[in-house]
């Protein structure tokens, strides 16, 4: 059920443009260094890290996808369609 759950949430999550994200992470920051014992507190600490998470991941994302272009691999993404070819007509 948990993992059902986090799984559900980083679908949402990875649907976001990066952009927008980024536009938030200096009032999530700001959010999370002025400590109260709140709810929104806890809320920003959360979207503060699930930034970061966003920015990390691309971050990975891009330095891969560039060391397997400089080493002259095919590189895919996952939801591209497979490569077909008509084999008779």
């Amino acid at each position: 059920m948990i993992e059902t759950t986090l799984e559900k949430i980083a679908e949402r999550i990875l649907a976001l443009d990066e952009a927008s994200l980024a536009s938030l992470w200096s009032t999530y920051k700001k959010r999370m260094e002025d400590f109260d014992f709140s709810r929104e507190w806890e809320k920003s600490v959360i979207v503060f890290f699930i930034i970061n998470a966003v920015r990390a991941k691309n971050q990975i994302f891009n330095d891969k996808l560039l060391k397997a272009q400089q080493d002259g691999e095919r590189v895919k993404h996952p939801a591209t369609k497979p490569d077909l070819k008509l084999v008779k007509s």
